[in-house]
């Protein structure tokens, strides 16, 4: 059934402008925690004496399990009820930050960050899931998935921002105090916007097996990308733990194939572009998310840059970003997500590629501020193109799925960006160090060729994008029925 001119905007109500607002914050605050705690490593390093190794289990747990989670979370929300899943997915988040922000113990710390993830896999997909049944398929939806884009990009530096001002101001656990008090008002929000209720028909029909074959499979590959730096590409255990995560995820494939309700229908994939988008995804986001990582060490350990300092710096790159999602979610209906995404990757690697030339003396106005600024104009045209693009067709009782599906590849492209990145940087210092190189221009280096390869990466997104679906938000295009037979040809 095709939508007509006389369909009435559920956007322009009250209640419209509030579910997405409302929505739009799950997002934020799943974002942000993704980052809120690099610029405040240090402080916490101290606090709470963490080994070298330990402290990066500190970012990397809450990853693991937002990346491994996040498909069953998402198909959990389409079969058990959206509002069900999604305040489960904030409480956990509200204890779990409480809980970290109390830590006596590395442990503890990083216990409340797994549990983070967890939240935040059952949160975005259902909350992005809602967003997409709740505003239909043209302006509304449009609009509403430009702003979700927009709040993706704006998240991941304002993330770093409020980190720094956080942790010079009150100190390293009101990073983690702040979300019990977001997650209230969220909720409150959640109960008088969001109806509940589910489909009766789908209970005692769950895909356990390929519930546990997905989230197996989706844990040990972002645990193998995550210790990979460390331990050695070519290491034999990493190497092991890669082939047993292909191993299982082809399993997973295979009884999805067969099983009568499976937990993630193949069929999706026949859905137009879901594909293509998904990949451009990954691509796109294992460039723009390792650019903090570096950046931020950059700032801290060569510029000798204060915690506020670093997270300052990221200020204009919000603004930016904020302008560049606005101003693509208005070009979506006008020339389609393709060349949004095409053109606003090619921008990011552009700018990445002028931050992969700074100098050891380098300063900020000269040597970060104009890569910054282009990378964000363009990115803010990425997210909103791809999410646009992802959602394009896809029917309500696969909502969740299809939003898990697209959250998976940003946090499977960040956890392999940082790994690749991470040992091409730390190569590249070592063997300057080698020769006698001061450390601090073998150190930047290091962050240049990363950062460099980051760019590449853009750029490769960009040509993966001119196969996405070129969606204008028209009439809905065919969508796929549901059948447990799916052809992979996607």
């Amino acid at each position: 059934m095709h939508l007509t001119e006389t369909t009435p905007s559920f956007l322009a109500t009250r209640r419209g402008k509030l579910t997405l607002a409302l929505l739009c914050s799950v997002a934020f605050l799943d974002f942000v925690d993704a980052s809120i705690v690099n610029v405040a490593l240090p402080s916490i390093r101290r606090s709470l004496h963490f080994s070298v190794e330990g402290l990066q289990w500190v970012p990397s747990g809450y990853l693991l399990t937002y990346g491994g989670f996040m498909l069953l979370g998402g198909r959990a929300a389409d079969l058990l009820g959206r509002r069900r899943v999604l305040v489960s997915g904030i409480l956990l988040i509200a204890v779990a930050s409480l809980l970290g922000g109390l830590a006596q113990s590395p442990a503890t710390l990083v216990a409340a960050r797994l549990a983070q993830g967890l939240g935040a896999a059952l949160t975005l997909p259902a909350a992005l899931s809602l967003l997409t049944t709740a505003f239909k398929e043209g302006k509304d939806r449009h609009t509403a998935l430009g702003v979700w884009g927009g709040v993706g990009g704006l998240a991941s530096a304002a993330g770093v921002l409020f980190g720094g001002v956080i942790t010079e101001t009150w100190g390293w656990r009101w990073v983690m105090f702040v979300n019990p008090i977001a997650c209230v008002l969220v909720l409150v929000g959640v109960f008088r916007l969001i109806a509940g209720g589910r489909d009766e028909t789908k209970r005692g029909a769950f895909d356990f097996a390929g519930a546990v074959l997905a989230t197996s499979g989706m844990l040990l590959l972002v645990y193998a990308l995550v210790k990979a730096p460390t331990i050695g590409w070519g290491d034999t255990r990493t190497l092991g733990e890669i082939a047993g995560a292909l191993a299982l995820l082809a399993a997973f494939v295979v009884n999805e194939m067969r099983h009568r309700n499976p937990l993630a229908p193949l069929s999706i994939f026949r859905i137009n572009g879901l594909g293509f988008s998904n990949v451009t995804q990954l691509i796109a986001f294992a460039g723009f998310l390792a650019l903090f990582f570096f950046l931020t060490l950059y700032m801290q350990n060569v510029l000798g840059y204060s915690a506020i300092q670093t997270g300052l710096a990221y200020l204009p790159l919000c603004f930016a970003i904020a302008i560049s999602a606005g101003v693509s979610s208005q070009l979506l209906s006008r020339v389609g997500t393709r060349p949004v995404i095409v053109t606003g990757a090619l921008i990011s690697s552009a700018g990445l590629f002028w931050l992969s030339r700074i100098p050891a003396d380098g300063n900020y106005l000269a040597n970060l501020l104009p890569g910054l600024i282009v990378l964000s104009l363009g990115i803010g045209g990425v997210f909103v193109g791809v999410v646009t693009a992802a959602n394009a067709g896809v029917p309500a009782d696969k909502a969740g799925l299809a939003a898990a599906l697209l959250n998976a590849s940003q946090q499977l492209g960040g956890a392999l960006g940082l790994a690749i990145f991470t040992a091409v940087a730390t190569s590249r210092t070592n063997h300057l160090l080698a020769g006698g190189a001061p450390v601090s221009h073998a150190v930047t280096a290091g962050f240049q060729r990363a950062l460099l390869l980051g760019s590449i990466f853009l750029l490769a997104s960009a040509v993966v994008a001119l196969r996405a679906t070129n969606t204008r938000g028209e009439a809905d295009p065919e969508i796929v029925d549901a059948e447990p037979e799916a052809s992979l040809a996607a």
